[in-house]
Order: structure tokens, then C-alpha cells, then sequence
């Protein structure tokens, strides 16, 4: 414990240049723990996150009814919301706000082998960096690796899903209605551009819970290998 604590202490005595040297000799020898571990030890975490969080948002309500994600909508339709209500149509402003939260539903039962896919590309040559990062540097970092790649794939998903849901069908309703009501400027928003994005943030939203978790709570590191690993940050 006085070691690590020692460690903790490192960055106020040391330069940028002489931290990312030891940082780089921090696996192995004494501390036990190699390159190859602590990169499977991240995998592992964010293969949790995938697994215990993420499947949450597949489920019915998943994001409908999960206030961290909730897709709200974007500033355009807030105002056609708002106008649908005022004249009676409560329920389809209602209607047009589920179908949203079910087209993400949807698509992330498809798209979650993606996320599996990506994790498995972390290098331990960034490992170390990351597991001396912040509470959510892994989720952070497999954010910025892949969301350009994830949203070409994951974006079609959610046209489909949209169109399964009956997403497609019930936003031109709503929009037809509201850009024929008077005295209202005309609309035509890309509902799987927005979806999409609300989608992914959400996505990471959840593995980020599971990786803090891990990283503050002991009982959260469910396995030899992430006691080991997270117990150099500890």
C-alpha cells in the first residue's frame, strides 16, 4: 500500500517525460502485473460494461425510461411538441417521442457485437496510459476510436429501426400536421442522424457506470484479473 501510495505522488516530483518512463515500467516486476494483463483487464471492464449495462438499454423502456438516456428531442421538434399540444394532439406528440426511444432500443440488440468488435482492438501499448487515467478514460478512449466508424455502421441500423418501429411512419404524420398548421415554419429534421448520436452517447453513457464502478468498488472487480489490474490504481 505504501508503494502504490508513493505512486500516487509520482506526477508532483516528476516531469511529463520522466512520468511516461515509469509509467511505462509500471507492469510486471514487482507490482506482478504485465503489459498483455492490463490490456485484457480493460478489455475486460468495458466487455462488462457491454454486457451488464448496455443490454439494459436492448430491453423495452430501455431508454424511454432510463433518465441518463433518454432521447429528448432535439431543439427543431421541441417547438412542434409544444405546438401539437397546445392544439389537442397530446397523445401523438407521445407517440412520436417513444417510437424515438424505441428505434435505439432496437438498433443496439443489433449493433452491440460492434461494440464487442472494437473493445478487442485496445493495445497494451495505450493500456497503461489509460488505466492511470481518469474514472472513465477506457470509455473515453474507446469513444474516440470508434465513433466514426460505429456511426457509418450504426446509423443504418437505426433507419431500420425506425422504419420497424414504426418510428418513419408516425414522424410524417407529425411533421405533415405541424407544417400544415398556420403561422409555423416548416420542418424536415434527419431523425436517424439524431437518433443515432442520442443512441451511441447513450451506449457509452452505460459502460462508463460499469467502468467507474469498477474503478471505485472493490466488490465490483468480479474477477482475479480485474483485482489485479485495477489494484495498480488503487
Amino acid at each position: 500500500m505504501k508503494k502504490l501510495y508513493i505512486l500516487l505522488l509520482i506526477p508532483f516530483f516528476f516531469g511529463c517525460a520522466e512520468l511516461q518512463g515509469i509509467a511505462t515500467q509500471l507492469p510486471g516486476g514487482e507490482y506482478g502485473v504485465t503489459n498483455v494483463e492490463i490490456a485484457s483487464g480493460l478489455r475486460q471492464a468495458l466487455d462488462f460494461g457491454i454486457d451488464k449495462q448496455v443490454t439494459k438499454l436492448t430491453k423495452e423502456d430501455g431508454f424511454l425510461k432510463n433518465e441518463l438516456v433518454k432521447i429528448i428531442l432535439p431543439p427543431e421538434l421541441q417547438k412542434v411538441d409544444k405546438t401539437l399540444r397546445d392544439v389537442g394532439l397530446s397523445s401523438l406528440a407521445d407517440e412520436g417521442l417513444k417510437v424515438l426511444n424505441r428505434a435505439a432500443e432496437d438498433a443496439v440488440k443489433e449493433a452491440t457485437p460492434i461494440f464487442v468488435t472494437a473493445v478487442k482492438e485496445i493495445t497494451f501499448t495505450d493500456a497503461r496510459n489509460i488505466l492511470l487515467g481518469n474514472n472513465t478514460a477506457a470509455t473515453a478512449y474507446l469513444n474516440q476510436k470508434t465513433e466514426t466508424q460505429l456511426y457509418s455502421k450504426f446509423n443504418p441500423v437505426i433507419t431500420n429501426s425506425l422504419k420497424k418501429v414504426g418510428a418513419t411512419e408516425v414522424w410524417s404524420s407529425i411533421i405533415n400536421k405541424y407544417n400544415s398548421l398556420p403561422l409555423t415554419n416548416k420542418v424536415n429534421p434527419d431523425l436517424p442522424d439524431y437518433v443515432t448520436k442520442q443512441a451511441l452517447d447513450g451506449v457509452f453513457t452505460m459502460i462508463a457506470i460499469e467502468e467507474k464502478d469498477i474503478r471505485s468498488n472493490f466488490a465490483a472487480r468480479s474477477t482475479d484479473l480485474l483485482r489485479r489490474v485495477f489494484g495498480l490504481q488503487d
